[in-house]
């Protein structure tokens, strides 16, 4: 059993707290304070983002932080090591386009991202049926292999993505890219009991999820609650990062407050 499925499986309160940020931003130093204060709030799991030229899973905020990042030369082994220096303390997953692990080298960068201890490995440009090579090397390694269904997903192809997945199912809540909303689609608990009744691995929701009032909606159907570009946005409108990420932990023990 892997250490993402011991998190889920021994859970105490409803919903795993889950938040995102992309690696190196607004620096890499500041980045290890965001990390810091993410744990501080009470994270369950940390969701790193590799800074891509073409975050097409994305929205304006997260593509923002990542164009930053990477005109800082932030690249993949600087983001591999700001995850090494935190998983010994909280399960990290990255999330990653499959350029960068293509030109890395598929075996190369899971042995990479095993050796820093990262836990598990999200792709969301890579279909299930064209990731054979990258969901055998994450088994080899004993890395998880996070892979995405959507709400227009048919329930042909949630079975063939469930039966590939290990650690969670990253469910996108919406039919469109990362990104603060103001509310969550209607269409969300039926969703999830699609893909619930096809497998019993943990699913967690991310994309749109902005507020704890919408944390808590998750909770009541999902396993995890995924928080992104809120939180970058934060920083984006702090007027420096300790006052940035003293927002952030505030905001994260108040949706903890209404998973537990």
């Amino acid at each position: 059993m892997s250490r993402l499925e011991e998190l889920f499986k021994g859970r105490s309160k409803k919903a795993l707290l889950m938040p995102y940020t992309t690696g190196g931003y607004p620096t890499v130093k500041d980045c290890r304070q965001v990390l810091e204060a993410f744990i501080a709030g009470g994270a369950d799991m940390i969701e790193l983002g590799v800074p891509f030229s073409d975050p097409l899973a994305d929205g304006p905020v997260v593509q923002a932080s990542t164009q930053q990042a990477l005109d800082q030369g932030v690249t993949p082994d600087d983001v591999l090591q700001l995850a090494s220096e935190f998983t010994s303390r909280v399960p990290v997953v990255l999330m990653i386009y499959y350029n960068c692990v293509f030109a890395y080298g598929v075996d190369r960068f899971v042995e990479a991202a095993a050796a820093a201890g990262v836990d598990g490995l999200i792709v969301p440009d890579l279909p299930v049926d064209e990731g054979e090579e990258f969901i055998d090397a994450c088994r080899a390694r004993g890395v998880d292999a996070i892979l995405m269904v959507a709400p227009t997903s048919p329930d042909e192809r949630i079975e063939l993505i469930a039966g590939s997945a290990s650690g969670f199912i990253y469910c996108v809540s919406v039919a469109g890219v990362t990104g603060a909303r103001t509310s969550l689609s209607e269409q969300l608990p039926d969703f999830l009991w699609r893909v619930r009744a096809r497998t019993d691995v943990p699913l967690a929701v991310g994309f749109g999820v902005s507020t704890s009032e919408q944390a808590a909606e998750v909770a009541r159907f999902a396993d995890g609650v995924i928080i992104g570009s809120r939180l970058i946005s934060m920083l984006d409108e702090a007027p420096d990062i300790g006052d940035g990420c003293r927002t952030i932990v505030k905001f994260l023990k108040e949706v903890n407050e209404v998973l537990n």
